[in-house]
């Protein structure tokens, strides 16, 4: 990469924050009568500070006809009754009542758990259904249990995903161009990221490994390992971000922990972007993830050649200072990059809003352009004696930092292991054909 040290400097883009949530008026061109005394609707754009793919959520079906003589009764209406519970919460809320959604989907699990022990024999007993939330769309039904673990993690980790969106987002917004976070949010935020990244890893390390491959091949794509290895290295690059906020707020932190913070930032959103750009993403969503990924790395890779100019400045020789330069320039150019890439996302269907700026970048909107117009002025001489242009420095690689928690299935519930464990004699055999002559009677 070359820099140039022509007078003209890159332009500041201007505003690329969407504004706040804007207010539209239904029409109706030939009943004119209906529009009188009507109340204007408010559009909802919703904020994304943490990036939340699309969710999915089970859909209502008869379970007790499933499992009618394979379990005893008290047990399965409490598997039904979980289940539907999450469905209707679900549906009625779109997915934003976290805490209650994540507390039914933590009882139901131990519950899950049982029908997955070989010992019982009815991991295949069962058909589950499941649909993405937002469109409604039913994607995949299978008789398999271990589906059915697998996409109640996902769910918890989108969820996590979404706690940890709101953990940053304050609830009293008022339309300020800056914004502040606290450092306690922030670090719960930062929690929060990394849990939802340990749950993604239990889905590829524990989870799609249990399904044979012809229900991998009918999986939706945000169920495909490279997807789930994509939003899980995604949450780590995006706590790294939250870290490198804390440590410009820090007076400990040197600069040489900040160029560190923000190198690794760049090297998770690389590997996130090398994954999901291997797979069959479509558009949506998919497309929607890789220009946050192209935003957020961009921002990482301005945030360190900055550091990585301060720190070169350091040197005594001109050529320290003539790579500092290089380095400070080129940052303000990726920053301004940045800020089409982050225009371009939130442009993306479905459209949303960035935040205004905090944490990190909003240091680093400030600060980048003051030194790099100063850097240029002081230094400027230099660069002209090398011809005009200068080759930019590499970029330390540093040993990466945060790791996904470590999740591990709950305890099985007691129930399974109960003594009073009493069922009619059914054979399975005679359980599924009394199930589908049920299914002909309807």
């Amino acid at each position: 990469m070359a820099i140039s040290t022509s007078s003209s400097r890159p332009r500041s883009v201007t505003s690329l924050f969407l504004p706040s949530p804007v207010r539209n008026q239904q029409v109706f061109p030939h009943s004119s009568k209906y529009a009188i005394g009507r109340k204007k609707r408010k559009l909802n754009i919703p904020e994304i500070s943490i990036f939340v793919p699309s969710m999915r959520a089970p859909v209502q079906s008869d379970l007790r006809r499933w499992l009618r003589g394979l379990i005893p009764k008290d047990l399965a209406d409490r598997i039904v009754s979980l289940r539907n519970q999450i469905v209707l919460v679900a549906e009625d809320t779109g997915g934003s009542a976290v805490t209650e959604l994540q507390r039914a989907l933590e009882e139901y699990l131990p519950l899950l758990i049982g029908l997955i022990k070989k010992e019982h024999g009815l991991q295949e007993a069962v058909e589950f259904k499941w649909k993405n939330l937002e469109d409604g769309r039913q994607e995949v039904c299978v008789a398999n249990s271990w589906f059915e673990i697998l996409s109640v993690i996902h769910m918890m980790a989108m969820l996590t995903l979404s706690e940890a969106n709101s953990m940053l987002i304050p609830k009293d917004y008022s339309g300020s161009s800056e914004r502040l976070v606290s450092a306690d949010c922030m670090r719960d935020a930062v929690d929060l990221l990394l849990k939802a990244s340990g749950y993604l890893e239990f889905c590829i390390r524990d989870g799609l490994v249990r399904l044979p491959p012809d229900i991998k091949k009918r999986l939706p794509k945000d169920l495909h390992e490279g997807v789930l290895q994509a939003i899980s290295i995604q949450a780590l690059g995006q706590g790294t971000e939250i870290q490198l906020g804390l440590a410009i707020e820090s007076q400990n932190a040197t600069s040489s922990v900040k160029r560190r913070l923000a190198c690794e930032q760049m090297s998770y959103y690389g590997q996130a972007h090398y994954c999901l750009s291997g797979c069959n993403i479509g558009g949506g969503h998919g497309k929607k993830n890789l220009l946050f990924i192209k935003w957020k790395y961009l921002e990482a890779k301005a945030a360190a050649y900055y550091y990585h100019g301060l720190i070169l400045d350091k040197g005594t020789e001109p050529s320290s200072h003539v790579s500092a330069v290089c380095c400070v320039l080129a940052a303000e150019k990726l920053l301004s990059e940045s800020k089409k890439a982050c225009l371009s996302f939130c442009l993306a269907v479905p459209v949303t809003r960035a935040p205004p700026p905090w944490g990190a970048i909003k240091h680093l909107n400030k600060k980048i352009p003051e030194v790099a117009a100063k850097k240029s002025q002081i230094y400027g001489y230099l660069l002209d004696q090398e011809n005009g242009v200068q080759i930019l420095p590499d970029l330390p690689e540093f040993q990466l930092s945060l790791k996904p928690d470590d999740y591990v299935l709950p305890e099985i519930d007691s129930a399974w292991g109960s003594e009073k464990w009493e069922i009619p004699c059914q054979p399975f055999k005679e359980h599924l054909k009394y199930f589908e002559d049920a299914m002909e009677t309807e």
